[in-house]
């Protein structure tokens, strides 16, 4: 039996990492770090200066943002995130922008001058936001994960600072008490209602997206595709479909939103759906299958 300070440290990091997030998590911390920049100016910047690593770069660059009426890229992110986000909703910040908004956010994007620097930095999530509008300035710093917000500034006064490092872990439970051994007894021994709200969560929220993949033509339809070239009663066939066409529902704009896992809603997919649809395809107990996605998902989380 694992002492209990792994066993909390165990179930800290699975609330740590396994959080819902609308759409791509790149541009979705684009738009969270746009809300709060707003709420700090008190305005929306007439004009921004957007600092971002090369890898925020390359993985916004393609991706529909949410909400936005299928507007893609980092000036679509920022200008969700000034129009309409909800900063209090962190990785959730535009989960709920109404089809009405969509002109609003168009017209941001296109009039307000949003100049894109490849950031000078090593870390692979960079974001760095300067909004000026009305002679005042607001600045928001996120360093290596997607909603840890290491500064903010209003008129060069810092209101927020946090030390900040090149490790993804920064400000999170200590991950090396993670190994394969332990993990394996944690999700065998670990007191099920500790986690459930957890999974439950999870089953419900990666599931209904893997179930909304196939009913639309997003991205390149690969659950489509596999699940049309594999026998019916294949279960295998079925969990890769299923987390194949949620990942092309997320990645093609789905507004539905995604656990993620260890910043990754596609990792928080492929952790989760196919574990969940072929423990039901082979009729396993409920508790059967909390224990498999537990193991499942501290297993993810320990490989990155």
């Amino acid at each position: 039996m694992l002492n209990p300070e792994v066993q909390n440290a165990y179930i800290s990091i699975l609330k740590e990492e396994l959080v819902p997030a609308t759409g791509c998590t790149e541009p979705i911390a684009l738009a969270y770090a746009a809300a709060r920049m707003r709420a700090i100016l008190g305005a929306a910047p007439e004009r921004i200066v957007a600092e971002v690593s090369g890898n925020i770069i390359k993985n916004v660059k393609s991706v529909v943002v949410p909400n936005t009426g299928g507007r893609k890229g980092i000036q679509a992110a920022i200008a969700a995130g000034v129009v309409s986000g909800k900063a209090e909703k962190i990785l959730q910040v535009i989960s709920g922008v109404p089809a009405s908004d969509h002109p609003a956010i168009a017209a941001y994007a296109q009039n307000t001058p949003i100049e894109v620097i490849c950031a000078q930095t090593t870390r692979l999530l960079d974001i760095q936001l300067t909004g000026y509008a009305g002679g005042h300035s607001a600045l928001v710093h996120i360093a290596n994960s997607h909603s840890n917000i290491v500064r903010e500034e209003h008129d060069g006064e810092v209101l927020l600072e946090k030390p900040v490092s090149d490790s993804a872990e920064d400000n999170l439970t200590d991950k090396s008490v993670l190994n394969v051994k332990d993990i394996l007894e944690f999700a065998n021994t670990v007191d099920l209602s500790l986690v459930t709200p957890l999974l439950d969560r999870q089953i419900d929220c990666n599931t209904a997206i893997a179930r909304e993949g196939p009913t639309h033509s997003y991205g390149a339809n690969i659950g489509q595709v596999i699940r049309a070239a594999s026998p019916g009663d294949d279960p295998i066939a079925k969990a890769k479909s299923a987390a194949a066409a949620g990942s092309d529902a997320r990645m093609g704009g789905c507004e539905m939103p995604v656990i993620i896992n260890s910043g990754s809603g596609n990792q928080g997919i492929t952790a989760s759906v196919p574990v969940i649809v072929y423990g039901r395809e082979m009729g396993v107990s409920e508790e059967k299958l909390y224990r498999a996605l537990v193991l499942s998902n501290l297993i993810t989380i320990h490989q990155n």
